[in-house]
This record gives C-alpha cells, sequence and structure tokens, in this order.
C-alpha cells in the first residue's frame, strides 16, 4: 500500500517525548493529524502525562475517512479538543462524522463525548467501558479541570449511548471496521479497532511503545499477556496505531508492551521467591526500559503493583 506520510517504525529521534513543546500552538491538539496510510488519520499527542500545556493531549486521536462518512477514535480529553479534532477533520473532507469509539473509559478517551453527542454523534463503547464512565467519570472530570484550567469549560461526562460486548462490525462506505474487545489487557473495556482490508489496528492502550505503560490497580498483567498471545499478535496487523506514541508495527509494540510485562513478571516473580517484600520490590531492575517517556513517573508504580499481583497468584 502505497504511503502518504513514513510511518515512524522505531523509537527514537523523531519520538513524542515529554521534553519536545507543543507541536501545533495554534490548536488545542498537540500535533496536527498526519495521514497513516490512505484514508486513516491521526492526532498523536504527548507521551507525557496530561498538562494544561498539551490540553490533555496525551493519547492519539484518530478517524477513518470511508467514503460515506468519518468513524473517529476517541472522543478526547474535553469539548474543545474534540472542536479541535473535528475542525481538522473537516480541513480533510466533508464528509460528515457518523460514528465516534471511545477505546477505553478513560477520560482522554471520553471526556470530549459531549461535544459529539451535542452534534447527534452515536457514541460506541465496550460496556466495561461505559461502566466504569458511569461509576467514576464525576472523579475523572474533576482531575481534568484541575490540570486543564479554563480549557475544561463546558466539558461534562456523558458516557457512549451504544455498547458492544466482544465484537461489533461497522460497515460504512468502502470500508469495514471490527470494534474488537480482544480480552482484558490495560483496563476495563480496552477497544480495538481492526480494519482488515488495510491490516490496519488502531490497537487503544493494549499496545505502547515509545512511552512506558501504566500497570493501574486493577490492571492483570497475566491477563494482557495471554489477551496478546490469543488475540492480538495472531491478527498480525501491517501497521499499528498505539494508544500513544507514533504509528508503527506489530514487532515494535511486542517489544516495548509483551516484552516488558513479561520481563517485569519475571523480576518480580524472582524477587519474591527470594523472599522479597513490597518495599524493595519497587526497586528491581528496569534499566533496559529507561529510555521510555513517563519511565520515571511509572516505573516504581509498575514494580509495586505487579508484586501485589503476583504474591497471590
Amino acid at each position: 500500500m502505497r504511503m502518504i506520510l513514513g510511518l515512524v517504525l522505531c523509537a527514537g529521534a523523531a519520538a513524542a517525548s515529554e521534553d519536545i513543546a507543543d507541536k501545533y500552538p495554534q490548536s488545542e491538539l498537540y500535533d496536527k493529524p498526519v495521514e497513516v496510510i490512505p484514508y486513516v488519520w491521526s492526532a498523536i499527542g504527548a507521551t507525557a502525562p496530561p498538562t494544561y500545556d498539551n490540553s490533555g493531549h496525551n493519547n492519539n486521536l484518530s478517524f477513518v475517512v470511508t467514503g460515506d462518512g468519518v468513524v473517529v477514535v476517541n472522543g478526547g480529553a474535553s469539548v474543545r479538543l474534540a472542536a479541535a479534532l473535528h475542525d481538522e477533520i473537516k480541513a480533510v473532507t466533508d464528509q460528515p462524522v457518523k460514528l465516534v469509539i471511545n477505546e477505553n473509559g478513560q477520560g482522554h478517551a471520553m471526556l470530549g463525548n459531549a461535544y459529539w453527542a451535542d452534534l447527534g454523534v452515536d457514541i460506541l463503547a465496550h460496556e466495561e467501558a461505559i461502566a466504569e464512565v458511569e461509576e467514576n467519570g464525576d472523579f475523572i472530570l474533576q482531575g481534568m479541570q484541575r490540570y486543564n484550567g479554563d480549557k475544561a469549560e463546558g466539558t461534562r461526562v456523558v458516557p457512549a449511548n451504544l455498547s458492544f460486548s466482544d465484537r461489533e462490525v461497522i460497515e460504512m462506505g468502502d470500508v469495514t471496521l471490527e470494534v474488537l474487545h480482544l480480552g482484558p489487557a490495560h483496563g476495563p473495556g480496552d477497544t480495538q479497532v481492526w480494519i482488515p482490508q488495510w491490516s490496519m489496528m488502531i490497537a487503544g492502550d493494549i499496545a505502547f511503545h515509545e512511552r512506558m505503560l501504566p500497570v493501574f490497580a486493577d490492571t492483570c498483567t497475566s491477563c494482557w499477556i495471554e489477551t496478546w498471545e490469543t488475540g492480538f499478535a495472531p491478527l498480525e496487523p501491517t501497521y499499528v496505531i498505539p494508544g500513544h506514541g507514533h504509528p508503527t508495527n506489530l514487532a515494535q509494540v511486542t517489544r516495548y508492551t509483551y516484552d516488558y510485562l513479561l520481563d517485569l513478571r519475571e523480576k518480580i516473580g524472582a524477587h519474591i521467591d527470594e523472599g522479597g517484600d513490597l518495599a524493595s520490590a519497587y526497586y528491581v531492575d528496569q534499566e533496559r526500559w529507561s529510555k521510555l517517556d513517563t519511565f520515571e513517573e511509572l516505573a516504581t508504580k509498575n514494580a509495586g503493583r505487579v508484586f501485589e499481583e503476583m504474591e497471590w497468584e
């Protein structure tokens, strides 16, 4: 397939970084959308925690131009961010946005839902992601308001109005999209958008490569590994748009997601076998991964949470 823009196939000099200033200061977006392959666009967010400077755009906001409408993947972290993405969509095509898909129940995936809902656009999310929003949406909104100040104005919690369990097939224009929940991974309701005709996977937070993945209190790392082995990797996508970081390939996200999880669990398992406790588990050797963005923020937390998971396995 002819490439419009070269894919970033490895983390390196071109990678997003928390040290790089806003790349698109005239917009609420951290960076201008790029056409990854024909008809599939993504606005690549900062590989850093959400801040006022990046407007909460620290994940990837993607869209697919189908010939009979646009499918957006991720509602954005605020209504202002969603509106900024919509402006970019309208600069690319006059096709209307017909569907928004939330990749999970986190703020940067769903807090912009209100913008799209007010336009009458349907919003689809996994049933577990919807439950997460209904239970914790107000808390998530307050967190965004704290860092985003005036940029949070007008944002309210709007859960998706359409749900799915395992697989939802969307046929629109010339494109068939398979909206998948391959299994438990990063968090409740993890969703992947698979476009088999182009071997394109909009992976969401099952896949990381430029920034360190976060292990949450409710993350099951053994489940994540199993989901990768039985669901994600067998699809063998040629192109992968991860939840965070530049578009890449399966080998790269395997290295920094699957291999990282295996390595950390091996280190923690050895630590437990040696009689180590939680306090010292935070400091198991993760130097191999130290060049990843957000390493300083996440490495010790990840180790502690994996210890708490594995001590009862």
